[in-house]
């Protein structure tokens, strides 16, 4: 496999690439590491809700239904991170509980969601995969140079709808746009790592709008689906509306395969990107 400089080169689970360790049986932590934070310095936020679906998932011993976390404040570059289970309801088929995440003596965020399975499933997929070229055929997600040093050295990402950063936004373009995601090394998805690709949809606001825009998150949530093993993972990005500052989206996550992995959405603080202030 081909591998982009930096780019992790060893064999990884999204605990490992989070590198979060269990500390007693309802806490973990991690630190706040160049690759899993923004551009900003601070943690990304999905990999805030990726660390509490690792928790959870390890604590009920169940994989993930849904979750979705609530962004509170920031975890900047080189916080210790705790997270901190709770298993609310522990039911025959389903539990039902939540994460807290703390950093420097503040609350972060917190998850909440079900975790279970069941043995009833459909024949016939409900939705369908974009037809869109191979990762191979698509061209990099090209980051700019101020970008470096954040979770975006750490995964490659191709473009196979939409606009590049570096293409010209000056009319508006389509609410829908897709990228190739993988991490090197991570053939495997898992809840954790598909929650790390769903917060693509906070960067697809500015592909309707025709100029670049910044995204915080307000939340992100996870519908999981199957946890078909794939190496690429397809986000394919809908923008629904932007009012008063604030966006929606959803995304659709296939394999390579075309099988449905996972849902996600977000809502999203925007403003206007000033390109003289990196």
């Amino acid at each position: 496999m081909a591998q982009t400089p930096g780019l992790t080169s060893h064999l990884v689970d999204a605990k490992g690439f989070l590198a979060m360790e269990r500390t007693s049986d309802d806490t973990w932590d991690f630190e706040v590491t160049e690759r899993v934070i923004t551009p900003g310095n601070f943690l990304f936020g999905g990999c805030g809700l990726a660390s509490g679906l690792v928790a959870l998932e390890e604590a009920s011993g169940r994989p993930t239904i849904w979750a979705t976390a609530q962004y509170l404040s920031y975890a900047p570059l080189g916080a210790k991170v705790m997270v901190t289970t709770d298993l609310a309801v522990v039911g025959g088929r389903v539990t039902q509980a939540r994460a807290t995440a703390h950093a420097d003596g503040r609350e972060i965020l917190t998850v909440t969601g079900a975790f279970g399975v069941g043995d009833l499933n459909a024949p016939t997929p409900w939705a369908t995969m974009p037809r869109v070229a191979s990762p191979e055929e698509c061209p990099p997600r090209i980051i700019p140079e101020h970008f470096n040093r954040s979770i975006f050295n750490h995964l490659e990402t191709r473009i196979a709808l939409g606009r590049s950063f570096t293409e010209a936004h000056d009319t508006p373009g389509s609410p829908i746009s897709a990228l190739w995601s993988r991490v090197p090394g991570h053939f495997d998805p898992s809840a954790a790592t598909l929650a790390i690709f769903g917060d693509y949809v906070a960067g697809g606001v500015s592909q309707p709008l025709g100029y670049p825009v910044m995204g915080r998150s307000l939340d992100n949530s996870l519908r999981v689906a199957s946890l078909e093993p794939t190496e690429w993972v397809l986000t394919e990005i809908h923008m629904h509306a932007l009012s008063g500052g604030f966006a929606q989206g959803t995304a659709f996550m296939w394999s390579q395969s075309g099988t449905l992995l996972a849902t996600a959405s977000q809502s999203i603080a925007v403003k206007v990107w000033d390109q003289s202030r990196p």
